[in-house]
């Protein structure tokens, strides 16, 4: 599953803390250049700013601030709506805008090359900071994710959106929806936490605005709201959190983290520290935004950042003839080729000394049928036995089988019950031919990253994307696991188990073999599309080895 937020890589976008959003928008003129008549199902767009004044705390020994400014994109006459696919990861990112105007659903390709990923539209919002003399002191693009914090701007605005709850970072992401619905506002802050800016304490002037393809393409007025910002100095007590916002803490997790203040002190930890223990797990909805700024869905916000309570189990065992009727649907495991590869020194309980190439992987459910286990354990026992349900169209149970176990697993940044044999990964030669290094990894199940949310019967709110309750406690009896169509599980390269020892490896080219449900114990769709693999080069000397990460076709993330 996920872990800690990797610095290095991602570029996340951010819940803005300005103020809570209570939004009375005006009749807008027509943007300069754009149709004075819109077509049925063309939504209205428009820039606005929560707060006239927002305060950002810049922490003693950080670099700077993060551009929380609380500006929104309000949506009004009919819904906002996009959807991005690849046919494979050979084919670029097609985005599309859908049109629905209640009776009739049109779609508008996007000019080509304007979204190459799936993290949102790329430059959208255009800021420039001056200081208290007028001198522009920074100028920022943002990317803008309609699937942000969002909230509505009138009581008769639909109640709940049906939207997803954020923008796929996962780079092999296939397909994903954004969208706003009609009477609603997405946050339009975007933050790039590899890169603060570099504000001293003191008064400025921040200038927001639409970048003019947007607004040409949109039809969105070019308003350019003004917000006076504060930066102030804080410094840290020692027992506080990093950089934080006046209206939220930086949270990092992983699930099953415990905290600090139970870290063996001898214990060994990489250079990146990635093991080491963190607070308590927060929900993927937070952890891929990076700094949250409100917890929990409420009024004004759907992050999805929820604390949910746990799955619940059936409240016994499954009785009767265990059996899959011949035309059920059922879950379709995929594995995606592994990522975020790099060569390190070991996590909790590795060999301290040793080289290791660690991965991160995937393994997602493209349907038609989510895949629901249930572990039930007896009295005393470290095993649960697992049991696989199955569900006809209108939700009803029409069968079981059993699965295997699952087991409690202790291991720092794990400590929940997983279902064993879920994957296995190896290291093969040059030619394909030779196991050179390979292992099991259990699961813990959880909807971690959205990874097709356009295939047949997709669930655009899983459920138990919690870390922290997703799988279960020490002392649990039952446990259910849910691995929902559209979304994927990922254990990062952070997890123990995620590496191989390659300390006595000779220098060459290798693969990562990625596989899903290897024993075949679980019922799928199909089992002929359960294997990746990604290719790398390992060189230089023992203590100092490197990887090299050729592209995966278009994919250039290592």
């Amino acid at each position: 599953m996920t872990s800690q937020q990797d610095r290095n890589r991602l570029k996340r976008s951010a819940l803005a803390a300005g103020a809570a959003l209570t939004v009375v928008v005006a009749g807008a003129g027509a943007a300069p250049g754009a149709a004075p008549a819109s077509k049925a199902g063309t939504p209205k767009l428009k820039l606005v700013a929560a707060s006239n004044s927002v305060t950002l705390d810049r922490w003693e020994g950080s670099s700077g601030v993060y551009l929380d400014l609380g500006t929104y994109v309000t949506v009004d006459k009919a819904p906002l709506e996009f959807k991005v696919t690849r046919k494979s990861y050979k084919d670029p990112v097609v985005a599309q805008q859908i049109f629905r105007d209640g009776k009739s659903t049109r779609a508008k390709k996007l000019p080509t090359g304007l979204v190459k990923d799936f993290s949102g539209l790329p430059g959208f919002l255009e800021v420039s900071i001056k200081n208290a003399a007028g001198e522009v002191v920074s100028r920022n693009k943002g990317s803008f994710c309609p699937n942000n914090a969002s909230g509505r701007l009138r009581p008769d605005a639909p109640a709940t959106s049906h939207y997803p709850e954020s923008c796929s970072t996962n780079p092999f992401t296939l397909g994903s929806v954004w969208g706003v619905e009609k009477g609603w506002a997405s946050n339009s802050s975007t933050v790039d936490y590899d890169k603060p800016v570099d504000l001293p304490a003191g008064e400025y002037t921040a200038q927001v605005a639409v970048a003019k393809k947007y607004r040409v393409l949109f039809g969105i007025p070019d308003d350019r709201p003004t917000i006076k910002v504060t930066v102030r100095e804080e410094s840290s007590d020692g027992g506080g959190v990093g950089m934080a916002s006046r209206a939220g803490a930086h949270h990092t997790g992983g699930h099953g983290a415990h905290s600090a203040a139970s870290a063996d002190s001898a214990h060994h930890y990489g250079p990146r520290g990635a093991d080491a223990p963190t607070p308590p797990a927060l929900s993927h909805a937070l952890e891929d935004r990076g700094l949250a700024h409100h917890l929990g869905d409420g009024r004004g916000h759907t992050d999805g950042s929820r604390v949910a309570p746990a799955l619940k189990p059936l409240a016994k065992r499954p009785t009767g003839r265990a059996g899959v009727p011949a035309n059920v649907p059922k879950p379709d495991l995929r594995s995606l080729p592994a990522w975020d590869i790099a060569i390190s020194d070991g996590e909790d309980g590795d060999v301290p000394g040793k080289d290791y190439l660690a991965f991160s992987a995937n393994v997602w459910n493209a349907g038609p049928a989510p895949l629901v286990v249930d572990g039930f354990r007896s009295p005393g026992k470290d095993l649960m036995d697992a049991y696989q349900y199955f569900y006809d169209a209108n939700g009803k149970q029409v069968g079981y089988t059993p699965t295997g176990t699952m087991e409690w697993d202790p291991r720092v940044g794990h400590e929940h019950w997983h279902f064993t044999d879920f994957a296995s990964y190896r290291l093969l030669s040059a030619d394909k031919t030779k196991e050179v290094r390979s292992g099991k990894e259990a699961f813990c199940l959880a909807n971690t990253d959205a990874i097709d949310y356009t295939v047949k019967n997709a669930n655009w709110h899983p459920y138990n994307t919690d870390l922290s309750t997703a799988c279960g406690q020490q002392n649990s009896i039952s446990v259910r696991e849910v691995l929902d169509v559209g979304s994927g599980d990922t254990y990062t390269q952070y997890r123990p188990g995620q590496s191989f020892d390659i300390s006595d490896l000779p220098n060459g080219t290798y693969y990562i073999q990625v596989i899903a449900n290897p024993e075949k114990r679980l019922k799928e769709t199909n089992l002929k599309n359960n294997v990746a693999l990604r290719k790398v080069v390992l060189g230089g000397a023992p203590g100092a080895r490197t990887v090299t990460v050729p592209p995966h076709d278009l994919i250039n993330t290592p």
